[in-house]
């Protein structure tokens, strides 16, 4: 509870949109550490990073060169929350896709101040080839990251139970995927608090 109390001071700073990276060149010089959301197109990101900051800062855009960008946003002067680009997603031209992605990929694997990695799985659909993918990458690299399952309202208790073994047994085949998951729902508000939590515990190295 002291984690979760201490999270939600944390998102109660105020948290101002820094800038949209297209290029590596791009990326912010300014020395904080930062939480990356990654996830498929369509997960609930943009609805999860609201819930989690109390504010209404991630959208889900019409605008294809929105979701072509790593969005930075400032939380007080602690960190930056970076807001990935869906990925599995084909309908933008082939070329495009292709250079955010390798965007996408050579900031996880090559940014320092990445403190970890919140990889967002919809629990409807459970774990598939396109993120067992980024997991392999993940692991290759040294980067942690933590399997966060978005949309729990939209299943039975049975059912939720059933996905999250299946994810975690699968997530212990992973050397770089924490030991613990995050049941999340953006609607009813489950599981907030507890991520919350888990981005102060994670920055303050608990």
């Amino acid at each position: 509870m002291a984690f979760e109390t201490k999270g939600k001071a944390l998102f109660d700073q105020d948290i101002v949109f820094s800038r949209g990276v297209r290029t590596e060149s791009d990326l912010p010089t300014l020395r904080l550490s930062e939480i990356a959301f990654a996830g498929r197109s369509n997960v609930g990101k943009s609805s999860l990073i609201n819930a989690l900051t109390g504010k209404l800062i991630a959208r889900a855009s019409n605008t294809p060169g929105r979701t072509q960008e790593l969005n930075f946003f400032q939380v007080g002067k602690q960190f930056f929350l970076v807001d990935l680009p869906g990925y599995g997603f084909a309908a933008a031209p082939k070329e495009i896709v292709q250079t955010w992605t390798q965007l996408i990929h050579n900031y996880l694997r090559g940014r320092q101040q990445l403190k970890r990695v919140f990889l967002l799985i919809d629990s409807r659909h459970g774990l598939k080839k396109v993120d067992e993918d980024i997991m392999k990458m993940l692991d290759k690299a040294g980067v942690s990251y933590y399997i966060v399952l978005t949309k729990a309202d939209k299943l039975k208790k049975s059912e939720l139970d059933d996905v999250f073994q299946k994810t975690m047994l699968k997530g212990k085949e992973h050397v770089a995927c924490y030991p613990e998951m995050l049941l999340t729902s953006s609607e009813t508000g489950l599981g907030i608090a507890e991520l919350r939590g888990e981005v102060y515990r994670v920055l303050e190295d608990l």
